[in-house]
């Protein structure tokens, strides 16, 4: 089977092309082209939506030609189906690749396959293979082992899920608040560092001292750690408190231009280690809370190289014994591939004329 997958929830346009089979459940990832436009929002230091519509109007039908193109030997005849996310997103975003897709499946008559951007994130670890690619997968969509708990974490959203199978999630807690992410650009703002801010806070934490700041781990031994999870669970997450410590502690100095380089260093590595702290400790002990055999890490900031080496430094530690999962950083920000993948593993296409974008678009 051969799926087209389309990805524009919010500032990039992707387009992929996957080939798996039903025989060994393995996806091979033979195209993936993305555009951004990125480099516009940077000089405002956040996404603005129209922009960001308006650039994905001129790059969706060049980015899905490139994809195919680039496979020399395929045509859209070759094609099964498509898929495309619906939301959550920027509702301006996602219209442009809803509206496209849902002509693309009316002119080519192929089977459309609307799929949850959030889930997206969870599939870009099933994808097996890598055509003619530098990338490198270590580890295999056959290895995952339900049931298995899945952290999303990214600049909108914050969330923990217990998989039971394809098709089967429970979403146990999410923030409420900013999402990791979200806190990451806010501080990075702060501080004055270039957007995205996650990036940017990784690279200067990595000269400074994660101990020389004690900032708050927000809700990280909260004991209310129900079996059931659901709203106002132990499971959830906040992050704003930390964005207000940390504001407080750079309110200290009158200026900001007079913070040494050392200084943000040294606030930019305690940030990301109290981020990480929380995030880790909150997804082991849901992992053991239900008896997991998997754990699954996905989303931007899951491209975080301190956050996947604590992971697994943690699971070692505590002798969890539980197969570790991460997208190879290219596939950890918005994609195309993870949107197909997806796709393929819950295979429900539905009528072109009922698909409709939902910006608000949840797990439950």
């Amino acid at each position: 089977m051969l799926i087209l997958g389309i990805e524009t929830s919010c500032d990039e346009t992707g387009a992929a092309l996957i080939e798996a089979t039903d025989k060994n459940k393995k996806v091979k990832l033979i195209s993936n082209k993305l555009a951004s436009s990125l480099n516009l929002h940077k000089k405002t230091g956040g996404i603005i939506p129209e922009i960001a519509a308006r650039e994905q109007v001129k790059y969706i039908i060049p980015v899905i030609n490139r994809a195919i193109e680039q496979c020399n030997n395929l045509t859209i005849d070759d094609v099964d189906a498509i898929a495309v996310t619906i939301g959550p997103g920027l509702i301006g975003s996602l219209l442009v690749g809803v509206e496209t897709a849902r002509t693309f499946s009316y002119i080519w008559k192929k089977p459309i396959i609307p799929v949850n951007h959030l889930i997206g994130h969870i599939y870009a670890n099933f994808i097996s293979e890598i055509h003619n690619s530098e990338f490198i997968i270590h580890n295999s969509a056959a290895d995952v082992q339900f049931p298995t708990i899945a952290l999303i974490v990214s600049g909108g959203h914050t969330d923990l899920v217990l998989i039971n199978n394809h098709g089967s999630i429970k979403w146990l807690g999410g923030t409420r608040d900013d999402a990791a992410g979200e806190a990451f650009d806010k501080i990075g703002r702060l501080l004055g560092l270039p957007y995205p801010g996650g990036p940017s806070i990784e690279k200067e934490a990595a000269k400074g001292d994660p101990k020389k700041f004690n900032f708050p781990r927000p809700l990280m031994y909260n004991r209310d750690f129900s079996a059931k999870g659901g709203p106002a669970s132990g499971w959830d997450f906040s992050f704003s408190g930390l964005k207000t410590a940390v504001f407080r502690e750079i309110s200290r100095y009158k200026d900001i231009k007079i913070l040494s380089e050392q200084t943000i260093a040294d606030i930019s590595a305690s940030l990301q280690e109290a981020i990480v702290d929380v995030l880790v400790y909150k997804t082991l002990k849901a992992a053991q809370r239900y008896k997991v055999k998997s754990i699954l890490l996905g989303g931007g900031v899951a491209a975080n190289s301190k956050l996947r080496e604590q992971f697994e430094l943690k699971i070692e530690n505590l002798e969890l014994k539980i197969p570790f999962f991460v997208p190879e950083k290219r596939l950890c920000t918005d994609n195309a591939a993870m949107i197909a993948t997806a796709a393929f593993y819950n295979y429900k296409p539905i009528p072109w004329k009922k698909i409709t974008a939902n910006p608000e678009l949840y797990f439950y």
